[in-house]
């Protein structure tokens, strides 16, 4: 691309481009169009092929800004090619958020009357407003205002917009692009806009719609036939045709048709399930409010950023991505973090006057604010507002701008995946294509000699073309992946996307989704465990015993949540479910009115059920006191310090009814929460009890109480710092939960780790419960030690950083620093891995670029990861040359299944639109399936690929040979090799089922591989020397002459009388003769050797002879040549224009054929598969390291691979090996728990980081 007028856009984000600017050129495109009618059309389709040739060819370079049509290049590494015409609109003014009033610059949201002002971006058709007001009428408005004119592009359901300021091409995504802060949400955009700011918006923004559109059949046949492949196989259909050779032609045409149609027929279901899913509740009604206070009910579609919508209060399907600003939202967002867990969304804190805070003076960010952000697509189940007032949320972004249409963005344009069998696959058949030109050049020179007719010349040239690079290849390709779909339909697997199961064949790294996917939903209680006096007292079962039910321990229990009440069903986090529903107590929450009474301070209140409560009081001294209390106990929840995963911990002040003094309940991590209280209340035994219920997987929860002060009245409270709450605290006891995993669990990743097969966790729940289950799954070993990454983003001018901290108990750290760390025990004992949520993940992404690939290699929990940080985790594995598979079951998994080399979704629902695979069987146990059958159709395709490669060659040798002779094979010789032999051998010896268990080792990923391609070339010449023998042996025969219709080799009449009847045809084409007739029988017993020898079994698939219908093929052909061979029946003679040859020739002809198949078989089966396999090629079949072993196996394999290797031959390995290398040899690797990370703000030596000491 030229480098003149250059432009970046969408600088440092994952779709990043270059874009260079043209104007089309008049004589170019006329030259083009007589170059197209010059080449019967075939211009058109190189250029269609390559749109930057298109471009080149018929545009002339020229700025950006005066671009009619631009060419645009991805950055990544697929340097992928983009055309996209520019568009002009003509509007009012040149910035959505001009003030057409005043024209600057400043938004305003509250303008005069018959004043606009506008937001940014652009999704759907910009030319007119959906009430059909264009934009010509809003001109005409304002007619003081010049027209001006805007240019625009769309790429991929994004439009770019031309921007004179920064002399780019720019996408305005929403509200958010002018950085407001929360207090100006409130004051200036809170009122809402006029119905003319809104027409003005739209101009921009376009209609509030995520729209996919479904092609038509006849669109996508034309898109589906242009393909190449087909292309060359029209190009032989017609060749043939012109060759009177019919039936092999309409044999490929409906094999062709059957292939074209079962794609369409995929493609149209995959993009009409997608319209459904973004169809459903994405048009609704809402209630507008407009700067003059009016309420108005419009289409959800005509929203732009800066409308302010009213939430109704029994909840609705958001049609945008808003921020509230007034009210209070229970949001059920499992579309997009797959988490069914209701959230509570707040109102943008607003700063009052007088009032100093930060968040209320930050930049509104939907990340950092995602708490008062209600997202696309999500469901609001209920509001709450207080005095009165109406749930308000100004609208910041719309259509394909927001979450859910970002989701949708990246399931309908994925990236490409690479695959090295694809890749190689093109190689090789360029060679193919090489060798074709030498035969094309051989026979032109050869009948030019022999003063051939010109029609034959062009015909058998071009024959030889289709001979060396069969049109049956795709075909035949197929077979294996179409036998593999139909085993996995049988079990439950169903496949939108059939050229994924061959990848599958070389998964070596699967990501898992936690919840609904590794176990199942939610916790359950196990027992609880209290302490009395500094000890512990023994384990309950229950806590809902009558002596417990007026207890500080089960009064922590029933407070200390975040549980609230929809729709009359408590709802929340499962964990706090689980734990109130152990008390056996009852929520009750407080009516619209009564919280209106009291100023939004209504507390929440619980109680036990009057069976829990004791007849008679105990008389015990602990709970005297709470027993000379009213009949009616309750205790009201006064305020709550939610959790937080920084601080690990939550609490809350509670008052019991009639008391004075309130009580402070907290429940976190163990850890943190015997910090926070007094020593002598935490047992001596403390860290032994924990860390036996830790090792068992359980994930445990510590309580504890304080008494507060009787100053602290129900106001003072509101204002409270947390600090002063969570302070000098009693120790309570321990509660026990267990996540349950699935039955199949464990298991699966038992087979998966014995097939060197790395398994790695990646979830949107907390990251404590997701280490506990990666431990309690078998994901991480008991012995092993789990570092937890935090990572601090840059503020008050300190670099970002990274601390290390163990996930394990305090105690633990040492141990970790003498296993990882030491240097006197051996490297190869390490056994660690690295922990850490979404947040710092984002910004080891951003600060640590080059340390990022060396977490991911050790990296095994990545916890509250956000839907588009499952991908970039996804593309980071990839980055260091991981077959990474992913499985999940929501919608927030959806573009990560789709980006992954492969997706497998457990739910039939959002997530199966984007996955290749989904599995009615809800349970990891299709994965090992899923890889075990992508294993064998990828052996099988290497068969195919080898067998088809080898049918061209020897056919292009025969042909060749024969050539010389001024002969060929009879239309029906190619008729019964192709259709008999070829079709019917590539489809039976397809039918391989998968081998049973999962081994260590991945078959080879690329053709262009030492063990193949000396296999292929090995049989190559093999077959060219028994041919070339044949050939010329037949010559020095004491019989043979050349061969006419009188003539008499095997004193037999009938076939003489044969001949004569033929004897015009053979006059014509040469066809019969003993040349012909011996390479005939040869190559056919050739064609099946070269079968038998490359239909390999175990490990990948089951042996042949387990193939029934490839051996019963196999036998009935065998059986048919040597019968009509020894045996001739006149008809069979005739129709494969056989001549007769002598017994004592024809026994020589089983001598080669013999002498054939013993070398063939020799050379592949011994000196091949066991000698050069096993030795030379031991590192791995193509040269690569070993799969992808678990981290703490990776270096006993690289060792191994050393010795099996021969030592002065170097081989390829893929990154993460390398990576796994340098690592081992690293003394700062691990980092240690007592040190931090700091980025550089100026890298030196390539390294972004340095390692510190902290205390």
């Amino acid at each position: 691309m030229e480098k003149g007028d250059l432009k970046v856009l969408n600088k440092g984000e994952d779709e990043e481009m270059e874009l260079q600017g043209y104007r089309l050129c008049r004589w170019r495109l006329a030259l083009v169009g007589l170059g197209v009618l010059c080449t019967g059309g075939f211009l058109l389709l190189l250029l269609y092929w390559m749109p930057e040739w298109c471009v080149k060819a018929t545009c002339i370079p020229t700025t950006a800004c005066d671009a009619e049509v631009v060419l645009l290049r991805s950055t990544d590494e697929f340097r992928r090619w983009f055309l996209a015409k520019v568009r002009v609109i003509l509007a009012p003014g040149s910035n959505p958020f001009h003030n057409l009033e005043t024209q600057t610059t400043s938004p305003s949201p509250t303008p005069p009357p018959f004043s606009f002002s506008s937001s940014s971006l652009a999704n759907g058709d910009t030319r007119h407003s959906s009430h059909g007001i264009p934009a010509q009428e809003l001109i005409r408005r304002y007619v003081e205002y010049p027209p001006t004119k805007i240019h625009y592009f769309t790429l991929h359901s994004t439009k770019y917009y031309w921007n004179d300021r920064v002399q780019n091409f720019q996408v305005l995504t929403g509200l958010d692009d002018l950085n407001v802060t929360a207090a100006t949400l409130h004051s200036e955009h809170s009122k809402g806009l006029t119905r003319n700011q809104q027409e003005y918006r739209r101009l921009f923004f376009g209609l509030n719609e995520i729209e996919v559109k479904v092609p038509s059949v006849f669109k996508l046949l034309i898109k589906e036939v242009l393909n190449p492949f087909y292309i060359f196989q029209l190009f032989s259909v017609i060749l043939w045709s012109a060759d009177e050779y019919y039936y092999y032609a309409i044999a490929i045409v409906l094999m062709s048709l059957i292939s074209i149609a079962t794609s369409l027929y995929t493609i149209k279901k995959q993009y009409v399930m997608l319209h459904d899913m973004v169809a459903a509740h994405s048009i609704v009604r809402v209630s507008v409010c407009r700067a003059n206070n009016d309420i108005e009910e419009i289409m959800s579609t005509d929203l732009v950023p800066g409308d302010v919508i009213v939430i109704p209060s029994n909840g609705t399907i958001m049609p945008c991505d808003a921020v509230l600003v007034s009210g209070t939202c229970i949001v059920n967002e499992s579309m997009l973090t797959g988490e069914s867990v209701p959230v509570t969304k707040t109102n943008l804190p607003n700063q009052l006057p007088g009032e100093s805070g930060d968040e209320a003076l930050s930049a509104y960010s939907i990340e950092e604010h995602k708490r008062h952000t209600l997202f696309c697509g999500t469901n609001v189940i209920q509001t709450r507002f207080y005095t009165g007032e109406l749930v308000k949320a100004v609208v910041v972004r719309t259509g394909f701008s927001t979450a859910k249409g970002q989701l949708v963005r990246s399931i309908l344009y994925p990236k490409p995946t690479d695959f090295k069998l694809y890749r190689d696959a093109y190689l090789f058949l360029l060679c193919l294509v090489g060798v074709a030109g030498i035969g094309f050049v051989y026979s032109i020179a050869l009948s030019i000699v022999n003063k051939v007719p010109a029609k034959t010349i062009i015909i058998e040239s071009l024959d030889i073309i289709t001979i060396t690079v069969p049109p049956a290849l795709p075909a035949a390709m197929t077979a294996g992946i179409v036998y593999a779909q139909r085993r996995l339909k049988n079990i439950g697997i169903f496949c939108i996307s059939p050229q994924r199961i061959n990848i599958c064949g070389q998964i070596n790294l699967v990501c898992f989704d936690k919840t609904g996917t590794l176990t199942e939903d939610g916790l359950d209680l196990w027992g609880v465990q209290r302490v009395e006096n500094g000890s512990f007292l023994q384990s309950d079962e229950k806590a809902s015993k009558e002596n417990l039910v007026k207890s500080q321990f089960v009064a922590c229990m029933a407070t200390c949540h975040s549980l609230t009440k929809i729709e009359g069903q408590l709802s929340g986090d499962p964990l706090d479910l689980k734990m109130f529903e152990a008390t056996g107590w009852i929520l009750e929450e407080a009516t619209e009115e009564e919280t209106a009474l009291h100023n939004r301070i209504m507390p929440t209140v619980v109680r036990p059920t009057k069976q829990l409560l004791p007849s008679q009081p105990s008389s015990t001294e602990q709970d005297m006191e709470l027993y000379d209390l009213p009949s009616q106990y309750e205790i009201g929840i006064v305020r709550q310090f939610p959790f937080s995963s920084a601080l690990q911990r939550m609490s809350v002040v509670a008052r019991l009814l009639g008391e004075k003094r309130m009580d402070a309940y907290m429940k976190g991590a163990p850890e943190v929460v015997a910090h926070h209280c007094k020593t002598e209340t935490v047992p001596d035994n403390f860290a032994e009890v924990l860390e036996g219920y830790t090792k068992q997987g359980f994930r445990v929860i510590a309580l504890a109480h304080r008494r507060l002060e009787s100053k602290l009245t129900w106001h003072k409270v509101q204002n409270v710092n947390r600090d002063h709450i969570e302070t000098n605290m009693e120790f309570l006891g321990l509660i026990i939960m267990q996540n349950k995993l699935k039955t199949e669990t464990s298991a699966v990743l038992q087979d998966l780790h014995r097939a060197n097969i790395r398994t790695v966790m990646v979830t949107g729940d907390n990251i404590l419960t997701a280490i506990s289950v990666a431990r309690d799954c078998g994901m991480i070993l008991p012995q092993d030690t789990v570092i937890i990454s935090d990572a601090i983003p840059p503020h008050d001018g300190q670099t970002a950083r990274i601390t290390w901290r163990c996930a394990d108990k305090p105690s633990m750290a040492a141990h970790l620093e003498d296993v990882s760390i030491s240097l006197d025990e051996p490297k190869q004992q390490e056994r660690y891995h690295f922990a850490m949520n979404g947040k710092s993940f984002a910004i080891i992404s951003e600060h640590f670029p080059d340390m990022l690939p060396k977490l991911v290699l050790h990296g095994t929990v990545f916890a509250r990861m956000a839907p588009d940080q499952k991908t970039q985790l996804i593309e980071a594995l990839q980055d260091v040359e991981y077959f990474v598979a992913m499985c999940g079951d929501g919608a927030n998994d959806c573009g990560a299944l789709k980006r992954a080399h492969s997706g497998i979704s457990l739910s039939e629902l959002e997530a199966s639109v984007a996955s290749p695979f989904t599995s009615r069987t809800p349970n990891i146990s299709c994965v090992p399936s899923l890889i075990r059958e992508g294993r064998a159709a990828l052996i099988t395709s290497f068969c195919v690929f080898k067998f088809m490669a080898l049918y061209s060659i020897i056919q292009y040798i025969s042909v060749t040979l024969l050539y010389s002779i001024l002969s060929n094979l009879g239309d029906f010789q190619f008729l019964f090799i192709d259709i008999a032999i070829i079709l019917v051998l590539v489809f039976t010896m397809s039918r391989n089922p998968a081998w049973k268990e999962l081994v260590a080792h991945p078959p080879p990923s690329g053709l262009i591989s030492g063990p193949l391609l000396l296999s292929v070339l090995s049989q190559i010449l093999i077959c060219f020397g028994f041919q070339m023998l044949a050939f010329f042996w037949v010559q020095i025969q004491p019989w043979y002459t050349i061969w006419t219709p009188l003539s008499d080799a095997c004193n037999v009449s009938s076939h003489t009388n044969m001949s004569n009847l033929n004897e015009t045809e053979v006059d014509d084409h040469n066809i019969q003769n003993y040349e012909n007739t011996s390479l005939f029988y040869v190559t056919c017993f050739q064609y099946l050797l070269v079968a038998i020898i490359f239909s390999k079994g175990k490990p990948f698939r089951q042996p042949s002879y387990k193939n029934w219908p490839f051996v019963v093929t196999a036998l009935i052909l065998y059986i048919f040549l040597l019968t009509n061979m020894f045996y001739p029946a006149q008809a069979i003679d005739e129709f494969l224009q056989i001549v007769c040859v002598p017994l004592d020739w024809k026994l020589k002809l089983v001598l080669v054929i013999v002498a054939n198949a013993v070398v063939s078989v020799v050379v592949e089966t011994f000196i091949i598969d066991i000698v050069l396999w096993k030795f030379v090629f031991s590192r791995d079949k193509q040269g690569i390291a070993p799969a992808a072993p678990p981290p703490q196996k990776g270096f006993e394999l690289l060792a191994a691979d050393k010795c099996l290797c021969c030592p002065n031959k170097v081989t390829r390995k893929a990154r993460y090996m390398h990576l796994a290398q340098e690592l081992s040899v690293d003394p700062d690797w691990p980092p240690k728990p007592t040190t931090t990370t700091e980025a550089k703000a100026c890298p030196e030596n390539g390294s972004s980081y340095q390692m510190k000491s902290i205390s």
